[in-house]
């Protein structure tokens, strides 16, 4: 396995660091190369932020009832990707 900067990562701190990117390359004061190397870093924040929710989204339990005990009854959350959505296009507003 391929141990990078962002593998030890909280998730709040990859997000944050992934908003930063963002904002440098919105900003389009980074030439090529430093644009491409942040573009690339920010693609490794996303993945792993998507790995993150993944794992979370795999240990939630849906809560379907108390049995007489009063003990919750559970079963594993099932849920499909959100993924399949056609994704809106991004525009900007022409003045």
């Amino acid at each position: 396995m391929n141990d990078s900067p962002t593998d030890q990562l909280t998730f709040e701190q990859a997000l944050a660091d992934l908003e930063q990117v963002i904002r440098e390359l919105e900003d389009g004061q980074t030439g090529l190369e430093e644009a491409l190397a942040r573009f690339e870093t920010g693609v490794g924040l996303l993945k792993r932020c998507y790995g993150q929710l993944t794992q979370a989204e795999q240990r939630l339990l849906l809560l379907t009832g108390v049995d007489a005990a009063g003990q919750p009854i559970t079963q594993p959350f099932e849920h499909a990707p959100t993924a399949e959505k056609k994704p809106k296009l991004r525009t900007r507003e022409r003045p």
